[in-house]
């Protein structure tokens, strides 16, 4: 059939990037090593675990790379250039995917569902985790231990850990890691309603634009840092800074949001709560600085080189990076790290003060 089945672009239900056959095709690649990403969640999660894609490449220039993630986080990954084959976890991914045959699985999710399609998937080697015939979860090499470990010993993981959460995956990888960053492509979606936010709220290019993330999502809502904070801050920064100050947030935070806006007539801009996912990057891509808990905003924000001041109570600081474009404030309580989703009597993040995140946005902005 004149076909070259063995090209990285070859998809064989449609026609390649280049939408032409194979016969004297300029663009022909070798598929070279065949991998699987397993990391379905959570979106923050995917984010930072792209930044895998560049060691993988240094190690195995040639290679074809196929990413199976959910279907919510799919649009972190949509535009990535080094990914060949972005699948959605479903039945129709999972049968494909044991189908084929692998040179190397990488399972990154502690969650048994990846964790197991890993044990089905044929492959010749596979690291990271696995569940095991009597339905546990276990570390499939010797680099993946360390991050195993984690966790299951709240020792290791709040008070000896001092790896990044991407020096962890390298290791579990058997990859050499040099300070490699997360890769998201803003899109051309994100890129134009970002500059009609712009455009609409008379943001110009030389304005010093800060976003104040404002809450946690529901699932984690110990990590969300005051109100009465983020009001006093937001006061400071229009006052001190002249800045232009955007509220960020989701469903969670609609009510939140409207009433730090309520407190402070014309200092802050409310970016809504509802935005699709390309729009809320399109708006954190306007920002020269964001301030926010451990949440998807903040890794969003690190995505896109934006200065950080990232806030930590409840989660751990050590396994966040924020590649020398910040700061991390991380509260003194002697209870925190705790990674609990609920607590009666909250004191971490009420620690953290507002002047102290100031003088934190002060220094990064210098850098």
């Amino acid at each position: 059939m004149n076909i070259k089945f063995s090209c990285r672009y070859f998809k064989g239900d449609k026609p390649c990037r280049f939408h032409r056959l194979c016969i004297a095709c300029p663009d022909y690649k070798r598929q070279g090593k065949k991998i699987l990403i397993i990391k379905l969640a959570a979106m923050g999660d995917v984010l930072r675990t792209t930044s895998i894609l560049a060691g993988l490449e240094r190690k195995y220039p040639q290679n074809h790379i196929t990413w199976l993630v959910n279907k919510e986080s799919h649009v972190l990954l949509e535009d990535n250039p080094k990914i060949d084959r972005l699948l959605t976890y479903g039945l129709d991914s999972i049968l494909c995917l044991c189908a084929e045959h692998f040179d190397l699985v990488l399972s990154l999710d502690k969650a048994f569902g990846g964790a197991s399609l890993a044990m089905l998937v044929k492959a010749e080697e596979k690291k990271g985790f696995g569940t095991h015939k009597d339905g546990y979860l276990y570390p499939l090499n010797p680099g993946s231990e360390y991050a195993f470990r984690l966790g299951i010993d709240d020792k290791l993981k709040f008070k000896q850990n001092k790896k990044t959460y991407q020096e962890l995956i390298y290791e579990m990888s058997g990859l050499d890691y040099k300070n490699d960053e997360y890769i998201l492509t803003l899109s051309s979606e994100s890129r134009k309603y970002g500059e009609g936010f712009a455009k609409k709220n008379k943001l110009n290019k030389g304005d010093l634009v800060i976003g104040l993330n404002t809450g946690s999502g529901e699932v984690f809502a110990t990590k969300k840092w005051t109100m009465q904070g983020f009001i006093k801050l937001a006061g400071i920064l229009k006052s001190k800074l002249k800045a232009r100050v955007l509220l960020l947030g989701g469903p969670s935070e609609i009510q939140r949001n409207q009433e730090i806006k309520s407190r402070l007539k014309n200092v802050v801009i409310d970016t809504g709560c509802r935005n699709p996912l390309k729009d809320f990057i399109g708006i954190i891509n306007c920002c020269s600085l964001v301030v926010s808990a451990d949440t998807l905003a903040m890794q969003i924000a690190i995505a896109l080189k934006k200065r950080v001041v990232a806030l930590f109570g409840p989660t751990c600081h050590q396994e966040i990076d924020l590649y020398g474009r910040g700061e991390k404030i991380v509260s003194k309580v002697n209870c925190a790290p705790c990674y609990r989703q609920d607590c009666d009597n909250i004191k971490c993040m009420p620690s953290i003060e507002p002047e102290e995140v100031f003088a934190a946005i002060k220094r990064s902005l210098k850098k």
